[in-house]
């Protein structure tokens, strides 16, 4: 055979390789043996003209996250902080410490995202995290600055999402209340409703809603004891009703009702909600203070009821796991809430919170 002709086969041969393994890989990418984040992407995150699919089950392989944490105005213990260090207030925010110890609690870090820091700082701290945390508080949700910086926020993590990296975000109570706000993009959303410093049992709006993303961290068993006892901390004078909640077209097509609770005068709101297509959760109630906050006597502190600080806890980390926003170990150091040391609120007769960081701008 002409060395010309060997060539050539042996070109048609590479040719054939090649082909084969293109297909190969493409035919394991759509099988779904690649635990990559599947996502179609949504053009349009508010107005939900398209919509992007998360699997369930994606690799949770960042051994290092980090969850950004809000601050919001104040210093966490009605002002005793300010006058004690003689700052100006309009320039001081806080993020309680219950906050850092439950994000902790699931194996993650926390890095305050203060409100009112500059936007280039902000920027390069969202860079590194893994996921947002709305925490609870007594915020104004007018819009503001403390709005506008959280609402930017929350339109970041949709993009990060709609670009291909899965990144999560969490709200509690205020926070919650924060996130209806922002998809439905009406300040007058909520309601007024009696829960405050007030224990309540978790009704489950059907069967299926007790095997979705957050709750599939909880036992069976604890799934079962939070319908039948107050295990979840409620602390909120706002919410919405599950009727008011349908009737928004904006909030009710962005997220998924799991839960609702009565308050003291049996009225319903809703109290736990998944967004649909983004990795969203709200929960109206407090996870984090049956553990680590204990000015209030009626804070569930049962076996029962640390189990579900520490499900949802697990559940919030997992979910930061599954972003790939890296950092270095230097920009990592610099950005810790470990920079900053917390102020013990509760020796001031603070109800609300034992402890809480406080930051000047």
């Amino acid at each position: 055979m002409a060395i010309s002709s060997i060539i050539a086969f042996l070109q048609k041969r590479k040719t054939i390789f090649f082909i084969l393994v293109f297909y190969l890989s493409n035919a394991y990418k759509l099988n779904g043996s690649f635990k990559t984040e599947n996502i179609l992407r949504m053009k349009d995150p508010i107005n939900m003209q398209s919509s992007f699919h998360s699997c369930d089950d994606c690799a949770t392989s960042h051994t290092r996250p980090l969850v950004g944490i809000l601050s919001q105005p104040g210093d966490g213990d009605g002002g005793n902080i300010i006058k004690r260090m003689g700052w100006n207030s309009s320039n001081v925010s806080y993020i309680a410490a219950s906050y850092v110890k439950f994000v902790e609690m699931g194996g993650a870090r926390a890095v305050p995202l203060i409100y009112n820091e500059p936007i280039d700082t902000l920027l390069m701290k969202f860079a590194a995290i893994n996921g947002i945390l709305f925490p609870g508080g007594s915020a104004s949700l007018k819009d503001g600055p403390f709005y506008r910086t959280a609402e930017k926020l929350f339109k970041m993590a949709l993009e990060e999402n709609d670009n291909g990296d899965y990144f999560p975000v969490f709200g509690t109570c205020l926070g919650f209340e924060l996130l209806c706000i922002i998809v439905s993009q009406d300040h007058n959303v909520l309601e007024r409703f009696s829960a405050r410093a007030q224990p309540s049992t978790l009704l489950f709006k059907n069967d299926w809603s007790k095997q979705r993303n957050m709750f599939k961290w909880f036992p069976s068993r604890l799934i079962d004891k939070i319908g039948m006892e107050a295990l979840a901390m409620e602390n909120h004078q706002y919410g919405i009703s599950p009727e008011k909640f349908k009737a928004n077209k904006l909030l009710s097509s962005f997220f998924r009702v799991l839960t609702t609770s009565l308050d003291k005068n049996n009225k319903v709101y809703v109290s736990t909600v998944e967004g649909r297509d983004y990795p969203v959760t709200g929960v109206q109630w407090h996870p984090e203070k049956n553990a680590f906050e204990w000015g209030v006597s009626t804070i569930p502190h049962s076996a029962e009821a640390i189990q579900v600080c520490q499900s949802v806890a697990n559940f919030l980390v997992s979910e930061a796991r599954k972003s790939n926003h890296t950092r270095s170990l230097e920009v990592e150091k610099n950005f810790l809430i470990y920079n900053h040391s917390p102020h013990y609120t509760g020796k001031d007769g603070n109800k609300n919170f034992e402890q809480s960081y406080v930051f000047v701008q």
